[in-house]
């Protein structure tokens, strides 16, 4: 084990888009990144785009939905550092074949469920042991507004005609899963929220009308996830304020 006093961050899914703008906004607060990406092709020169801007990055080969990749990842962060500061499960997915509950292709509902849900609970899982290594570590889970209740049993909210069985769902669920491992974790150091971006332009949606800047919509993780040892645990938040769950 490599000893390492620097804070050891891991951002999902952050070759592009929100994961990498956190990445990057957390590398330039000090933090050695650990760029988590399924494919190297596009993991390996998003960490060179890092390094080239002196933030200390390095490519981590990761995809959520692969058990093998969760396992090698969480070895070698514990070979190289011996503990994990923050861990934002950022990764995720939507699909044109999401839609409502009486028209989503169920196939995709579950691949889905797969990556936004079950990979964020398997790496969690896997990296929960790094993580109460460290001193005061933090779990970011990017959630949307799409997944509170709240939201969608509002008939004049802006974005209640999103109906996306499969996205939305996960996203609840993922909330749920918040406020449980808070619970789980309140007697340590780590502190556990949900995230909200807002309506951000990236792959996944093709922007549009009033779509916020990546820089924008990076906002809420990085604030969760440099949060001070005063900040909340279990809760749910955007860039501004709280989110309703």
């Amino acid at each position: 084990m490599t000893d390492h006093g620097s804070h050891i961050a891991l951002i999902t899914g952050a070759n592009k888009g929100i994961g990498f703008e956190t990445a990057r906004r957390i590398g330039q607060q000090g933090h050695v990144i650990l760029l988590g990406a399924r494919d190297p092709s596009r993991g390996e020169p998003a960490a060179v785009k890092l390094k080239e801007e002196g933030i200390d990055a390095r490519f981590l080969h990761l995809d959520v939905t692969d058990r093998t990749t969760i396992r090698a990842a969480a070895q070698e962060i514990e070979s190289s550092f011996g503990k994990l500061d923050v861990l934002v499960n950022n990764a995720g997915m939507g699909s044109p074949s999401d839609g409502p509950v009486g028209k989503a292709d169920l196939l995709e509902v579950r691949r889905i469920f797969e990556t936004n849900f079950f990979g964020a609970l398997e790496v969690t899982q896997a990296m929960l042991p790094l993580l109460k290594k460290a001193p005061s570590a933090r779990i970011v889970n990017v959630s949307s507004g799409l997944g509170s209740l709240a939201r969608h049993s509002d008939p004049e909210w802006e974005f209640g005609a999103v109906q996306l069985t499969g996205y939305n769902s996960t996203k609840a669920a993922l909330n749920m899963a918040t406020v449980l491992l808070a619970k789980e974790l309140k007697d340590t150091g780590i502190k556990v929220n949900s995230v909200a971006p807002g309506f951000t332009a990236t792959d996944l949606n093709g922007g549009g009308p009033g779509a916020q800047t990546v820089e924008e919509g990076a906002e809420a993780s990085v604030l969760a996830a440099l949060l001070p040892d005063d900040g909340m645990t279990g809760g749910f938040f955007g860039r501004e304020e709280p989110e309703p769950w």
